[in-house]
């Protein structure tokens, strides 16, 4: 039994990091075209239009995978979008020990609501939500919609899965770095 779990432990260590590799994006036009991508899926949204036009920024990582058994991590690499335009780029990393199996890939938006938020983002070395800054997750609403009432927090978040935008998450203690592209 305990060589049945060393075993699927290495497994999920060696897909771990196999899916690091996947993440790292090649090139900055790669990261931009998941961007894109991701701010047309939240503008796709009820509600999502008016986010981003009263956003000071977007912080897209259009690609985060994660995965664990037991003791798991994340990891993607995304952009800084101010005025329609990426700026920056950024890479998110967590690890997390507790209850979990298996592996998921999402898309995370931080919208930077605030100015000064997005000031004190922009000026830090080595970020941490939860520590630097409170995130809100927004949440799905009645009939589809973008639950707004959150919008008045200076740093509010949209985590989506392939099938749309998912709830009950925390990205407390997620770590986000810049990057030299």
């Amino acid at each position: 039994m305990r060589s049945k779990i060393i075993i699927i432990a290495l497994v999920v260590i060696f897909a771990v990091f196999s899916m690091v590799d996947m993440a790292k994006a090649v090139t900055a036009e790669t990261i931009d075209a998941g961007v894109v991508k991701s701010i047309d899926m939240l503008k796709g949204m009820s509600g999502g239009k008016t986010v981003i036009d009263k956003a000071a920024g977007l912080l897209v990582f259009p690609s985060v995978f994660k995965a664990g058994i037991g003791i798991g991590g994340e990891y993607g690499e995304g952009a800084l979008v101010i005025d329609g335009k990426s700026v920056d780029y950024y890479n998110t990393a967590a690890a997390s020990i507790g209850f979990q199996l298996g592996a998921q890939k999402k898309t995370i938006i931080l919208a930077f609501m605030d100015k000064k938020a997005l000031e004190n983002f922009q000026n830090s070395i080595g970020w941490k939500i939860g520590a630097d800054a409170s995130v809100a997750v927004i949440a799905i609403g009645a009939g589809g919609s973008i639950d707004t009432s959150k919008l008045n927090q200076p740093i509010v978040a949209f985590v989506f899965d392939s099938k749309g935008l998912m709830y009950n998450l925390t990205l407390e203690g997620a770590k986000i770095t810049k990057l030299t592209r």
